[in-house]
C-alpha cells in the first residue's frame, strides 16, 4: 500500500517524514512536472509577409527570392501567403518570443 492509498483510507493519519526524504520526494515531483511541460509542443503560428520581413529585417523581394530558393517557403492559407514562425526562428537561430505587430 502506498501513501496515496493510506491517505484515502485513513484521512487523519499522521506520518513522520525525514526532511531529506521530503526533499527527494518534492524534487521527483517537480522534475516530473517540468518534463511533462517541456515536451508540450506549441501550435504553429503563421506570420504575414510584412511581419516576417520586419522580423528578419529584410525586404519583401528577399522573401520572394528565399521562397524560390526554398530557403523560407511560403504557406498558402485561404489564398493568403504566410510564413511559419518555426521557419523564421530557424533562420534567426534563436527562440523568437515576440512577434511584431502589423
Amino acid at each position: 500500500m502506498n501513501i496515496l492509498q493510506l491517505s484515502k483510507e485513513i484521512p487523519n493519519l499522521k506520518v513522520e517524514v525525514l526532511a531529506k526524504d521530503l526533499v527527494v520526494a518534492m524534487e521527483t515531483v517537480a522534475t516530473g512536472i517540468i518534463e511533462r511541460y517541456e515536451n508540450v509542443e506549441e501550435p504553429e503560428q503563421y506570420l504575414t509577409r510584412k511581419a516576417t520581413a520586419q522580423m528578419l529585417d529584410v525586404d519583401l523581394s528577399t522573401l520572394w527570392r528565399w521562397d524560390k530558393e526554398q530557403y523560407l517557403e511560403v504557406v498558402k492559407i485561404g489564398g493568403k501567403r504566410r510564413h511559419r514562425l518555426s521557419d523564421i526562428k530557424r533562420i534567426l537561430g534563436v527562440e523568437a518570443k515576440q512577434v511584431p505587430e502589423e
